[in-house]
């Protein structure tokens, strides 16, 4: 390890990606610490701390949320114009075509996200300080400071935006990921701390139980990220690579995190419509309210069960999206490649959608109880560290093996020239 961080070291590219990548780190720590005006700081975490629903927003955003910074809102906006026009490529034509491009397609669908993302990231800021409103955190504004407010945390989303496009360029992996792993992982000493210092002589058993928990779901997140289903593919070429084998390679997990994401966005929006509807007056809306706020009680069984439940249906959905089996079988056949045994076109369709449903059969149901996975870790231990569980842990994991295969080729590829 020390001889691979002294190889990394002593390239000048290298060592200069990495300076600018801690440099951006620490901007965005820096401005998570810087707090907006007119919000009572105190409520504000006591309201964090008490609410598992928002708890599990605050670690997705670092305790930016929680400090009520510039910076809030994070990247969560970008992220959505990103789903939104991924989404699009596949139900309209000529986003279709744009993004079969190349990189000048890729760079226009990129300019319609970040353009998308301004006015999400406005929706997204007022709505952030009407459930901060509605819950009394918020002193009242006048109409100008509203939209101030209102600016400075859309302000702060777009700086984040373009933090991560510049540390994709200049720094180290994915800069997007990067600093919402950074945001993750910023929130993990304090959670950790104080759910072990508010342990009792009486629970070492359980501390032990929640050690091995995690220490077993580190491994079953690195086993599923790095799984993938392996189909033979040969090629019927002539010349000195006549009959040449290779593999296509279907991942275990195909959709990543993204179906978390969805079913979160939905989980939400019973308790925050019912949250609103308790404030009208009405006796018969405000008992309604009531019952739904109890029934998506993040520690309820039937919360978990709906959430579960859209986890494992968007896992399938966007798998069946994103990864076109048809355009994929086509390919393969255009370039003179078959799986052996199996006729091309259709025949070689249906094998893969066989192989694709089974595979991400076992992903839905992985990320599925990924999802549920502090509710069930707080009832067997006790322990409620990790607000965000698995899915956390999920990201974590995906971006520290997604940068350092990237800084291994960097690597590579120096030496290499430097060799010749």
């Amino acid at each position: 390890m020390i001889e691979a961080l002294k190889r990394i070291w002593y390239q000048k590219e290298l060592r200069n990606r990495i300076v600018f990548t801690i440099i951006a780190i620490v901007i965005f720590r820096f401005l998570a610490h810087i707090p907006l005006p007119g919000v009572d700081r105190v409520q504000l975490r006591q309201l964090f701390s008490g609410n598992a629903l928002l708890g599990l927003l605050s670690a997705f955003s670092g305790g930016t949320m929680e400090n009520f910074s510039v910076v809030s809102l994070g990247l969560a906006p970008y992220i959505n114009a990103s789903i939104i026009f991924q989404l699009l490529t596949f139900g309209f034509p000529k986003l279709k075509e744009l993004s079969q491009e190349g990189e000048w397609g890729q760079a226009k669908i990129n300019q319609y996200t970040r353009l998308l993302t301004l006015p999400l990231s406005i929706m997204q800021g007022y709505g952030f300080f009407f459930l901060l409103r509605q819950q009394g955190v918020v002193t009242a504004p006048t109409l100008l400071s509203l939209v101030a407010l209102v600016l400075a945390l859309s302000a702060g989303s777009l700086f984040m935006m373009w933090l991560g496009e510049l540390l994709s360029e200049r720094g180290i992996g994915n800069g997007i990921s990067l600093l919402i792993f950074v945001g993750i992982a910023a929130g993990y000493p304090l959670s950790l701390a104080q759910s072990l210092t508010a342990l009792t002589a009486g629970q070492v058993t359980n501390l032990v139980l929640f050690i091995v928990l995690l220490l077993g779901l580190f491994a079953a997140v690195v086993l599923i990220n790095e799984a993938v289903r392996r189909i033979p593919i040969q090629y019927a070429v002539r010349g000195p690579n006549a009959g040449a084998q290779s593999f296509l390679p279907l991942r275990l997990n195909q959709a990543g995190v993204i179906p978390i994401i969805f079913a979160v966005s939905l989980v939400l929006i019973p308790p925050t419509i019912a949250r609103y509807l308790s404030g009208i007056g009405n006796p018969q809306l405000a008992q309604l309210s009531s019952e739904i706020i109890r029934l998506f009680t993040p520690t309820g069984f039937f919360y978990n069960l709906v959430y579960f439940t859209l986890v494992v249906l968007f896992t399938f959905f966007y798998t069946a999206v994103v990864f076109n089996t048809k355009d994929l079988a086509e390919n393969l056949q255009k370039r003179g490649g078959f799986i052996p045994g199996i006729r091309p076109g259709m025949a070689t369709k249906d094998l893969i959608d066989r192989i694709i449903t089974r595979t991400t059969f076992f992903g839905a149901i992985f990320l599925g109880l990924i999802a549920i996975l502090p509710s069930v870790g707080a009832a067997l231990t006790g322990v409620n560290a990790f607000t965000l569980g698995g899915t956390g842990i999920l990201i974590v994991v995906s971006v520290v093996l997604e940068t350092l295969r990237q800084l291994e080729g960097e690597l590579s590829v120096r030496e290499y020239d430097g060799y010749l």
